[in-house]
Order: C-alpha cells, then sequence, then structure tokens
C-alpha cells in the first residue's frame, strides 16, 4: 500500500509540471469504456425493470381514469341528447298547444300499465289538477287516447290501440266517415263495416269526425296501411297505422275540456195509451132519409145487437108508433152506443104515444 500511495505522489506532481498524463487518461479510459458498460449493464436492467413496472401502473391508472372518464362524458352525453330530444317535443307540443281551440294541460308519462293485455299508459296528473273521465290525450302529431281513470295524483289513458277503445273518424281526402277500433297488441287500428267498394286509398289520412263530443273535430288520428277489398264479403278490411307518438312519448297534453255540442231537441212527452175493449165494436149503419126528410126506421131483427131505444120526445115532437114496427129512430139514437139485445125492449111491442 505504501508502494502505490508513492507511485501516486510521483505521478501527481509529474502531471502538475509536465502535463503527459492526460494522453495516457484518454487511452485508459477509451480502453475501459466497454468493461464499464458492462459493469453497468446490471444497474441499467435494474433500473430499467423498476421504470416499466411503474410506468406499466401509472399507465394503467390512467387508461382506468380515462375510461371513467368516458362513461361520465358518454352519460352527459345521453343526457343531453335525452334534454335535447325532450325541448324539442316541449316545442312541438307548446306550437300544437297554441292551435288546438280547447285548454290543455301538459302531462308527463310515468309507466305503462300492469295489465299486458291492455294498451294502458299512467300519467302524473290526477283530480287534483282538474283531471276527469273521458278526457282526450294528444301529442303534436295526433290523437294519443282517452282518460278512462282518474286517481288523486295520477290517471290512467287507455291509448287508441286498445281493443276496448273506439273513435269516430273520417278521411281526409274525401269525408267518408267510419268508427276505428284498436287492435290490441299490435298496435294498429282497425276500420270496421266500410263497404267494399269504399273509396280508401293505403296513405289517407285518417282524422276526427266529432261526431262523439268528445274529440274536437280535425285530429290526426292514423294512416291508412293496408286496404282488404273481397269481392265476395258484405265489407272490406281496413288497416290504420296511428300517427301520434304512442310508445315514444314522454310528454302529452290532456285536452281539459270536450267541445261544446248543440243541444239536443226536447224530448216528446210520452201518449197517453188509450184503453180499448177487446172485443170488436160493431159497424154501425148511417140511417137513411126516408120521403118526408126523416129518418128511416132502424132495421129489426139484426143478430146480436140492435140500436138503444131513444127516450119518449115533448108532446109537440111526439109521432105515434105504429103496430109491428119499431119506432123511427132519432139522429141522436144513431150515435148512441148498442147494447146486447137480451137487454132492449121487444121490437115488436107496440108503444103509446106520449101524452
Amino acid at each position: 500500500m505504501m508502494v502505490f500511495a508513492c507511485i501516486s505522489i510521483v505521478l501527481l506532481l509529474v502531471d502538475s509540471h509536465m502535463r503527459i498524463l492526460p494522453l495516457v487518461r484518454t487511452a485508459a479510459a477509451t480502453v475501459l469504456y466497454p468493461l464499464q458498460m458492462a459493469a453497468l449493464l446490471p444497474r441499467d436492467a435494474i433500473y430499467g425493470a423498476g421504470d416499466y413496472f411503474s410506468t406499466l401502473s401509472s399507465l394503467e391508472k390512467q387508461v382506468r381514469e380515462l375510461k371513467r372518464q368516458q362513461i361520465l362524458n358518454s352519460q352527459a352525453l345521453q343526457q343531453a341528447q335525452l334534454q335535447s330530444a325532450e325541448n324539442a317535443q316541449l316545442r312541438r307540443l307548446f306550437d300544437a298547444r297554441q292551435q288546438l281551440p280547447v285548454k290543455s294541460m301538459l302531462a308527463e308519462v310515468l309507466y305503462d300499465a300492469r295489465d299486458f293485455n291492455s294498451r294502458k299508459i299512467i300519467l302524473d296528473r290526477g283530480t287534483r289538477n282538474d283531471v276527469a273521465l273521458g278526457l282526450p290525450v294528444i301529442d303534436n302529431q295526433g290523437v294519443v287516447g282517452q282518460v278512462t281513470r282518474v286517481f288523486p295524483f295520477t290517471s290512467e289513458v287507455t291509448l287508441l290501440s286498445d281493443k276496448e277503445q273506439a273513435i269516430p273518424v273520417q278521411l281526409l281526402r274525401n269525408g267518408l266517415r267510419s268508427v276505428a277500433y284498436g287492435r290490441g297488441k299490435s298496435g294498429n287500428l282497425e276500420l270496421r263495416f266500410t263497404a267494399p267498394n269504399a273509396d280508401i286509398q293505403v296513405g289517407d289520412i285518417v282524422v276526427t269526425s266529432g261526431l262523439d263530443g268528445v274529440y274536437p273535430a280535425g285530429l290526426a288520428v292514423a294512416r291508412v296501411s293496408q286496404v282488404e277489398n273481397s269481392a265476395g264479403g258484405s265489407f272490406g278490411g281496413v288497416i290504420c297505422q296511428p300517427l301520434a307518438g304512442i310508445t315514444n312519448n314522454t310528454q302529452l297534453l290532456i285536452l281539459m275540456s270536450t267541445p261544446e255540442m248543440p243541444a239536443r231537441p226536447p224530448e216528446e212527452e210520452p201518449r197517453a195509451l188509450r184503453k180499448h175493449n177487446n172485443k170488436m165494436a160493431p159497424i154501425k149503419d148511417v140511417p137513411k132519409e126516408g120521403a118526408e126528410g126523416q129518418p128511416a126506421a132502424a132495421p129489426t131483427g139484426a143478430p146480436g145487437l140492435i140500436p138503444v131505444m131513444p127516450k119518449p120526445a115533448p108532446a109537440a115532437a111526439a109521432t105515434a108508433a105504429t103496430p109491428g114496427t119499431t119506432p123511427a129512430a132519432t139522429p141522436n139514437a144513431a150515435a148512441t152506443p148498442a147494447v146486447p139485445a137480451a137487454q132492449a125492449p121487444a121490437a115488436n111491442k107496440p108503444k103509446e104515444p106520449a101524452r
């Protein structure tokens, strides 16, 4: 150690005065560089492995954060699109509301009815909002249905496509009137009892006729999608597709009043039934006038019925009765009802003249 220390001191002194060791140092560094790099390989490998794993962990965290941010952005985008669609729908509803002739109220669809076989929806308006039975429900495109059940905070609407729903309609093109019935799960309407040769074409628009006093006239209902004319049948089949967004709208309009209909004519008073005798009344012969202007004598021997004898006249107008004949019938006697022959006096008995 002392020897090497002395050699080092000598080299330091020589280098400081003669400046000859830089060349030796450069040559030694050049020769030893590969050895230095080989000696540093384990250290670099250890540092590289640490950096790799740390970088991988940080990248995984960044990926998870980006995925979470993407999900949030997607939800925000969907919410924005939904709000945009609702705003557009509300604008259309408000535009349609201004054109309606009656007062209307905005309502939101909460959920569908629990009965799978029926076509009904539940709205967030009830009796506390002055909703009553029978009020029509529409959207900006046409008729949706009718309020069929009302609760304090909600109301039930039966859609036009329900089997128990019917609405009087007419074709916009030619004014042909009919009645549209729902077809249930298919979601379509059917015009029943139409003549096979009726002027109905595919694409015709069907509107309300207003004859029921519930729906205002002129509201769009459906578009004709299929016409079946059977020459052998009595009626033709017409299938219509509803125009209203029955299954995709969440905002609807409730018409708060029905159209005013003209007053019905007063009912006729019931006529009193006349009490008729079950027996057939006799046919009375009109008395014929005699030669002197007096009524002819009543016939005798009528089978079953004879006229009632008149009361005695005053002395000034009395006439004598001839034996064997009945006295002459007076005009009052012609209007007197008939009685059975058993109750009438004998026709062949002579009567004394009145005094």
